[in-house]
């Protein structure tokens, strides 16, 4: 991203202390035009930031911090409110967690922005809107609300709105339940802007925005015999340009187009994405970090970017037989799988996105670290978000994983990491070199400050 990039952080428990796993983020979303940010916590909380009019813009190579004035593009919190709430299966005897899985925004028709959230189970609309006028003047109620006694009403009045203190609205419109036996991981919304679809483990419906009492399966790969189950999907995705597309993933490392206009039900895929396995380096190990933890398709709906447990992989639409693209991004790892495996962090998600132009990719990892990585050219480097960025004017640089060889100051030992501090979540702006980054109950919002022909990050300097 240039040279230099700044950084804001924004506290999602407000300025607390301390940590709760209710103040954990969950997910992290920006709406079609960047302009709103939204993200989800393991409480069931949504936070929705809005971007502040930039009122200037800084010459070309200059960078200026996101969060420190309005003038900058700051994203200030526009509204919070509670989407979830804990609940309980009395079939199953089992605790629904009101943490929410994925938040994604519907394009915006008019002047009210709408957004659907999960949880393991439910999926709800909401509609998130402002309303600065006030009706007044009613003949039936008197200044307080209460209702008049019509004897008393000698004279008819035109109701009048009148100016008041800007307010934000959010009003549950939709609630999509009853849909899923297993647990909601991939919500998306089709590019007809009137219908969605939501995956669990072994199935995947689709639904109509104006219709909550049914839904259509679509995919469905649970066996008759549940001894017989070998994989599950991971994560599920529509295209962006064509309605009849969509894509999903398998914990074996594989992905399935499927075209709705072949068939109704799409059992079977049209296209089959998988890298053949090398037999000579097959472990224990293999199939576990094989599982794909997020599926992308790329703004111009050529590529998809999917994410496993120790690689990034772009796959093009017209080659089935392996990815055009991997990138290691954190291989200095795979001494430790096992250790991993003993605390479970080998089962860590982490997501992967596009930047606007697609032609730069990010993904998380742990200690903080992030890393992106330019396809032009190939080279990657490895960020971090932490306090210490938060602070003003405050530059975000690459860091350096030591794994042998000569050391140089600020290496990071691979024995050194610390593996409670994962970044699973994030986002890129849909327009724009801004990021946001989500880590525990912290989020972090970096900022290049570069010209609008700038394709993408400039990720060959030591800096970015």
């Amino acid at each position: 991203m240039g040279e230099d990039t700044e950084s804001s952080k924004v506290n999602h428990s407000f300025l607390r202390d301390y940590v709760t796993e209710a103040d954990v983020i969950s997910t992290v979303e920006f709406n079609h035009t960047g302009d709103l940010l939204a993200t989800g916590d393991k409480g069931g909380r949504v936070v929705v930031f809005q971007r502040e009019t930039v009122v200037g813009h800084k010459p070309k190579g200059e960078l200026e911090q996101v969060g420190e004035t309005g003038e900058s593009g700051e994203y200030n919190v526009y509204s919070t409110f509670q989407s979830h709430e804990p609940d309980f299966d009395y079939l199953k005897s089992l605790e629904i967690e009101e943490k929410i899985n994925k938040i994604r925004w519907l394009p915006q028709q008019n002047a009210a922005h709408f957004l659907l959230s999960t949880n393991d189970k439910t999926i709800k609309l909401w509609k998130v809107s402002e309303r600065d006028k006030q009706p007044e003047g009613y003949n039936l109620k008197d200044e307080e609300g209460r209702v008049k006694d019509i004897s008393t009403v000698t004279s008819l009045q035109v109701p009048v709105l009148r100016p008041t203190d800007l307010m934000v609205e959010v009003r549950p419109r939709r609630v999509f339940s009853n849909g899923h036996t297993y647990h909601v991981n991939s919500i998306s919304v089709n590019s007809d802007g009137e219908t969605y679809l939501s995956a669990d483990d072994l199935r995947i419906n689709m639904w109509h925005l104006g219709i909550t009492d049914r839904s259509f399966n679509i995919v469905d790969i649970k066996p008759a015999n549940m001894e017989e189950l070998t994989e599950v999907i991971t994560a599920a995705e529509f295209h962006p340009h064509h309605c009849h597309l969509f894509v999903y993933s398998s914990s074996k490392g594989s992905l399935r187009l499927c075209d709705m206009r072949a068939s109704a039900l799409c059992d079977k895929h049209t296209k089959l994405f998988e890298e053949p396995e090398d037999p000579g380096s097959r472990s224990f190990f293999s199939e576990i970090v094989s599982s794909v933890s997020d599926v992308k398709f790329s703004h111009n709906g050529r590529y998809l970017l999917t994410r496993d447990y120790l690689t990034a992989k772009v796959w093009d639409l017209h080659m089935e037989k392996g990815p055009v693209e991997t990138y290691q991004v954190h291989d200095y790892l795979r001494t430790k799988l096992c250790s991993l495996y003993e605390n479970d962090c080998i089962f860590d998600k982490f997501e992967c996105v596009w930047n606007s132009s697609d032609s730069v990719i990010m993904t998380g990892a742990y200690n903080s670290f992030f890393r992106m990585f330019d396809r032009e050219t190939g080279r990657g480097v490895t960020l971090e978000a932490w306090r210490e960025t938060s602070k003003p004017r405050a530059v975000l640089r690459t860091r350096r994983i030591y794994t042998g060889g000569k050391r140089r100051r600020g290496d990071v030992g691979v024995d050194s990491l610390d593996f409670t501090k994962k970044i699973l979540h994030m986002a890129w702006h849909p327009e724009e070199n801004i990021i946001a980054i989500a880590s525990t109950n912290n989020l972090y919002i970096f900022q290049d400050r570069v010209s609008p022909d700038t394709q993408g990050p400039d990720l060959g300097s030591n800096t970015i």
